[in-house]
């Protein structure tokens, strides 16, 4: 069961500590080319930005108990691995705790379905595409959110360029 909504009903239900940036990163995305769906499904609220040029989703705002989710699609993290090895320990931590890509360890997954294969630190993770990159927004992670969200935009959009 889905129903759509619009941005004011999804702000509404951000915790307000969160909701200027979340403000701020659905502007940004807006800003920069992309479109925008909003959903009230069986297990809440979703916020899905499609970058309209990749035509690929790059973002998802999720909510779950332990607060707002934010899942970056970022399909060209290997090109800013110098950013991913800033990350505060909490956001590796996450990615060390996803699902492993069975279709980059096993090759038991779906042909369209591509994970993450990066190295932080000395660390190799490969990780599955829909839980790789999965941040619970903090005061800690915010920065590092909009700018992992920056960096996924500006390496999507060079790929349209040429």
């Amino acid at each position: 069961m889905k129903t759509k909504i619009n941005f004011e009903q999804f702000l509404q239900a951000v915790d307000t500590n969160n909701q200027p940036f979340v403000q701020g990163l659905h502007n940004y995305l807006l800003n920069n080319g992309c479109k925008v769906t909003f959903e009230e499904k069986k297990s809440g609220l979703l916020a899905s930005y499609k970058h309209t040029k990749s035509k690929k989703v790059l973002l998802n705002f999720v909510f779950r108990k332990q607060g707002i989710i934010v899942r970056i699609y970022g399909e060209n993290a290997y090109k800013y691995l110098d950013f991913l090895n800033t990350l505060p320990e909490e956001m590796v931590q996450s990615i060390a705790d996803a699902t492993v890509c069975k279709r980059l360890v096993y090759n038991e997954c779906s042909l369209k379905c591509g994970g993450y294969d990066v190295t932080i630190g000395s660390e190799r993770f490969q990780k599955c595409r829909y839980s790789g990159f999965m941040f619970l927004v903090t005061d800690k992670s915010i920065p590092f959110i909009k700018s992992f969200v920056e960096n996924e935009t500006t390496e999507r959009d060079k790929s349209f360029a040429q």
